[in-house]
């Protein structure tokens, strides 16, 4: 039974296209976190903790937007990406669903994240009335972040080495999947701008970059102090204690700079550099829950 996508399905497929002639997009309808976790789930420490239910507090509402952005341009898609925008929808769907479960048990444990979903929902209202092809820059900028993290998590198990051992498998799963499919939203740009001037094209997109990523990090910074008052810490013990798991120990983005930086060479696509190695690495976990992308 077919169990996955082939981009050499697509006999008109463009050869000359950075994402991978081989690539396999595959849908795992996996669920975790439907018992108790610990409320310090990473590892005990309140900083990990409080950093990672920020951002599944945002992936709700933010995978929704990501599909409707990436679905808004799909017309007129060849047969390849738009099998590709297939399996990408149902992956971001099962996402949806888990992260929705995981917010579930933060709140059993007593975080209140209704300020950062309604944060959320405040900024997504704001996009309504500008041009779709926005938003499609927008998701593309927010995949390329997911994407690298999820590289770094992947090829630094450290980073949840003692955390709970279900969440664990969840980002791992969730990981895998985003790097599967981080050069969808890039392709949906590149069939939706492939009329336009390089100039323009790289303007919007370096531009919407930078945005996204002082509104990602100012965001989530707060929203990660918030989680920590709850959690009693407060002050420059909160602050401290965020900037050093970021940036020095285990240090996510510092590591993940030269990427970011990546994003910003004329003609670059995500599959410029090729992870799929680590994919590999877990394919073994996930053999029972596989699916058909199409």
């Amino acid at each position: 039974m077919e169990i996955a996508l082939n981009a050499l399905a697509s006999k008109q497929a463009n050869p000359s296209a950075p994402t991978p002639a081989d690539l396999t997009i595959t849908v795992r309808d996996e669920r975790f976190n439907r018992a108790a976790a610990p409320r310090r789930w990473w590892a005990g420490d309140p900083f990990g903790t409080a950093w990672h239910n920020a951002l599944s507090a945002t992936f709700p509402r933010g995978e929704a937007f990501f599909i409707e952005a990436v679905k808004a341009h799909r017309e007129g898609a060849d047969p390849r990406l738009e099998a590709e925008i297939r399996a990408f929808v149902r992956q971001e769907i099962n996402h949806t669903r888990e992260h929705i479960a995981f917010n579930r048990l933060a709140a059993d444990h007593g975080y209140d994240i209704k300020a950062i979903d309604k944060r959320v929902e405040e900024l997504l209202a704001m996009t309504k009335e500008r041009p779709v092809i926005f938003n499609l820059a927008t998701t593309m900028a927010l995949e390329h972040y997911t994407a690298m993290m999820a590289a770094e998590f992947l090829a630094n198990p450290a980073h949840f080495d003692n955390a709970d051992p279900e969440v664990r498998a969840m980002w791992e799963w969730h990981a895998v999947e985003e790097i599967e499919h981080k050069g969808v939203a890039y392709d949906t740009w590149n069939h939706a701008t492939k009329d336009w001037p390089k100039a323009k094209r790289y303007k919007l997109r370096t531009i919407m970059m930078l945005l996204v990523t002082f509104h990602f990090f100012r965001n989530r910074w707060t929203d990660s102090l918030e989680l920590l008052a709850q959690d009693g810490i407060t002050g420059w013990k909160a602050k401290w204690g965020m900037f050093k798991y970021l940036a020095i120990s285990p240090g996510v983005v510092r590591r993940i700079v030269p990427a970011w930086l990546s994003y910003f060479k004329p003609g670059f696509h995500p599959w410029d550099h090729d992870d799929r190695a680590l994919i590999g690495k877990y394919e073994g976990e996930f053999q029972a829950a596989l699916s058909p992308a199409e």
